[in-house]
């Protein structure tokens, strides 16, 4: 049964997106795809426009006459400062004003595990713990983050921001034993998190079932996420294929794995 008119994505060519385009579709009648690549292969419930988000004009208008919208757009991993900055920092601005100038009444964000990547495993944290980035990616999460919770506090748009750890096929090394989120928990977490009843400005741990949970999610039981998938069956392989970890190893310890091992991006990058 569809519960909005039109739903807006963006980042819907990338991987997560990709998966959100099949997985949404019965909620709307319209989806409006976004990305600054194209997107392929439309089907007749969607419409799709090419941009930039850091373009301001352009995110503002793909906004207008939208019911919510599920902001998967942006850089996706560690990279150079401008990038972040814009795409990220300056992207998810746009996006924020963007539902505030036209009506949105309700956002769901692709967070990430980066924006708390320094906790230790072992802490057990949950949605109350401070912020920790792992480096800029986790920044410009950290920044989204409160950039929602303030359009909650001011403005009355509410968020549900999506702390996604791993989400791929299939777990693809030990860390991803625990880490992992399948494509099919990731959708019914973002659908839970558009048709929750209410939402205010919510913080939830994207993770399937997985036999390790690391993090405490109670406090996002009001969203009604259930995962129903988890890496056993993966786990002989995996354990097979990848020898253990030193325990020692900060990208063990930590909840943000090897992004707690980089460097600056901009050094890496400089001439």
């Amino acid at each position: 049964m569809t519960r909005f008119d039109t739903i807006l994505i963006t980042g819907a060519a990338g991987r997560l997106g990709t998966e959100l385009r099949r997985g949404l579709a019965p909620l709307a009648r319209r989806l409006r795809l976004t990305d600054v690549a194209p997107v392929a292969d439309l089907q007749p419930n969607e419409e799709a426009l090419c941009f930039d988000l850091a373009d301001e004009a352009a995110t503002h208008a793909a906004c207008h006459g939208v019911d919510a919208i599920v902001h998967f757009g942006g850089v996706p991993l560690e990279r150079p400062w401008e990038q972040i900055l814009n795409a990220n920092i300056r992207g998810s601005y746009h996006v924020y004003e963007g539902a505030r100038k036209h009506g949105v009444r309700r956002v769901v964000y692709a967070s990430s595990v980066h924006a708390i990547g320094y906790h230790r495993l072992e802490d057990h944290i949950d949605a109350d713990a401070p912020h920790r980035p792992d480096g800029l990616y986790g920044l410009s999460k950290c920044f989204t983050e409160d950039l929602g919770r303030l359009y909650w506090d001011k403005f009355g748009i509410e968020t549900a921001a999506l702390r996604i750890f791993s989400s791929f096929p299939e777990p693809a090394d030990r860390r991803m034993l625990w880490s992992w989120l399948s494509f099919a928990d990731c959708i019914r977490l973002v659908s839970a998190a558009l048709t929750a009843p209410r939402v205010g400005f919510t913080l939830s741990f994207g993770l399937s079932d997985n036999a390790v949970n690391p993090v405490d999610n109670r406090r996002a039981g009001h969203l009604g996420y259930v995962a129903q998938d988890n890496t056993e069956a993966f786990r002989a392989g995996v354990e097979a294929k990848f020898p253990p970890p030193d325990p020692k190893a900060p990208a063990v310890q930590r909840l943000g794995g090897w992004f707690v091992d980089l460097g600056h991006p901009d050094d890496e990058t400089a001439p």
